[in-house]
């Protein structure tokens, strides 16, 4: 991938967790995925159908395709989450992110569908993660295409989702001026 096509792909970059997972980390992560869906919905709040109709990037999702991407992810992560704190280490579902994105309601439902679904969803999200443990965030699933993971890594995984589809939204609306 060329350098150019990277920065619209991964605008703010890939995700990386860092070295040591403190507390304050996992916090400042909740308040991500608190303050989302409240960016989502300024972000597109003076959209029009064909500014939501656009890609971010030659070849990638409308902005109306990333708006009901992230719930239908989220929602999947939530669930994940759950069954993690409910089973030992269990084997999660993966989803055809990209073949849900072509289905007919991310194409050409209205946004304020899956920003009212983002909040709701969010607003339980946070009050189960404010609610675990220290040890609670050391469970695991299983994911058959990446492995083994921790919820606490997962957590910050999501809070990146979160800024990372959102940098998609901001620059394509500050490279063609709409702001």
């Amino acid at each position: 991938m060329q350098t150019a096509e990277i920065d619209l792909r991964f605008p703010i970059g890939r995700f990386q967790a860092p070295a040591t997972i403190t507390a304050a980390t996992r916090a400042e992560w909740i308040e991500t995925l608190a303050a989302a869906p409240a960016k989502y919905r300024a972000a597109v709040a003076k959209l029009t159908d064909e500014q939501l109709d656009t890609p971010y990037r030659p070849g990638g999702w409308t902005i109306r395709q990333v708006i009901h991407h992230v719930p239908d992810s989220h929602m999947n992560a939530y669930v994940r989450f759950r069954l993690a704190l409910t089973e030992d280490t269990p084997t999660i579902k993966p989803y055809a992110e990209a073949l849900w994105a072509e289905l007919s309601d991310a194409k050409s439902s209205p946004a304020a569908l899956s920003l009212d679904l983002l909040e709701a969803l969010h607003t339980r999200w946070v009050v189960l993660l404010s609610a675990m443990t220290p040890e609670q965030f050391q469970r695991k699933f299983n994911h058959p295409e990446g492995g083994v993971g921790t919820l606490e890594r997962t957590l910050g995984i999501y809070a990146w989702h979160c800024d990372h589809h959102l940098a998609h939204i901001d620059r394509l609306c500050e490279r063609m001026g709409w702001r």
